[in-house]
């Protein structure tokens, strides 16, 4: 899949890590990170989660809302989410239907060998549910937050 700038987001409705069922619709009149990773506590998620943790206040301050996207679910999130005090809602998405959608899921190279599964992605998306900016593939998740950032 391409880049996804310029379009409409695709819907998605799934369940988060507050118990709560999330859809696109509760965020229009808000900028929306949604970031894509592999796997709770993993070294390269872990260091992407902390950075969006880190720079929280500062994504607020800019009027943005953060959700993390993975397969796994609502119980591993409540252990990641503890276990390193993050503040904001993960997204249980155990089939990739939403990943699918937003790209973040498909063939990727992965110690040398072509595999399926989630590839590391990022989309904002502005108040009107229009994707302003995508990073179809994230190559270094810790300093990814700060590029986040950067664009609100």
């Amino acid at each position: 899949m391409g880049v996804l700038e310029g379009k409409k987001a695709p819907e998605f409705k799934l369940e988060g890590s507050d118990g709560k069922t999330h859809q696109l619709g509760d965020y229009v009149g808000k900028t929306l990170i949604l970031y894509f990773y592999p796997k709770d506590d993993t070294p390269g998620c872990t260091k992407e989660a902390c950075g969006f943790r880190d720079l929280n206040r500062e994504i607020i301050k800019k009027g943005a809302v953060i959700l993390g996207v993975s397969r796994d679910n609502k119980e591993s999130h409540a252990k990641f989410i503890e276990k390193f005090d993050l503040p904001f809602v993960l997204l249980s998405d155990p089939d990739a239907t939403m990943m699918t959608r937003y790209g973040a899921f498909g063939k990727k190279m992965m110690y040398g060998k072509e595999v399926e599964g989630v590839i590391r992605s990022t989309v904002v998306i502005g108040p009107d549910g229009t994707i302003l900016k995508h990073w179809a593939k994230v190559p270094k998740a810790e300093s990814h937050p700060e590029q986040v950032l950067a664009v609100l």
